[in-house]
């Protein structure tokens, strides 16, 4: 199992916002911080905003910050949002299905659960037990205040 880009930079923009969470944080910021692409960045951070995670403020001092607090941010939820659209095997992607022994195979049941299984385990940890004194994270993601 693999996860995409996109939920690799959900996580790391997260992370970033709650480390820096006393100010705005820009996307420029995050992007270097997290060596991502600011277009892929930008697909991220659009679909963290429209899904309530984080908000977004337009303009000359805007910026992105977390739109609740750490502690209600479950890294299941997060996956789940940004992982929905990609099929684990090919008998999962509906239409685009086109294994022969699909309706033979006794394995998507099997796999179904693995992943449930995977997701229920995110599901118990928060974006806070992530960050929460972790002084290596703050190294490496903490922004100074005049920055």
């Amino acid at each position: 199992m693999r996860l995409t880009v996109k939920t690799n930079l959900a996580m790391r923009t997260l992370m970033f916002c709650a480390v820096n969470k006393h100010r705005l944080v820009r996307k420029s910021e995050i992007a270097k911080a997290c060596n991502a692409s600011p277009n892929h960045l930008g697909h991220v951070i659009n679909l963290l905003g429209q899904t309530g995670f984080i908000e977004t403020l337009r303009g000359r001092s805007g910026g992105v910050r977390l739109a609740c607090p750490p502690e209600s941010i479950s890294v299941g939820k997060v996956f789940r949002i940004f992982e929905a659209n990609v099929p684990f095997a090919e008998c999962f992607a509906g239409a685009e299905n086109h294994c022969p022994i699909t309706a033979a195979c006794r394995m998507r049941g099997s796999i179904s659960r693995a992943i449930e299984a995977f997701y229920a385990t995110l599901d118990e940890v928060t974006l806070s037990d992530l960050v929460k004194e972790n002084t290596a994270l703050e190294a490496v993601l903490g922004l100074t205040e005049d920055a």
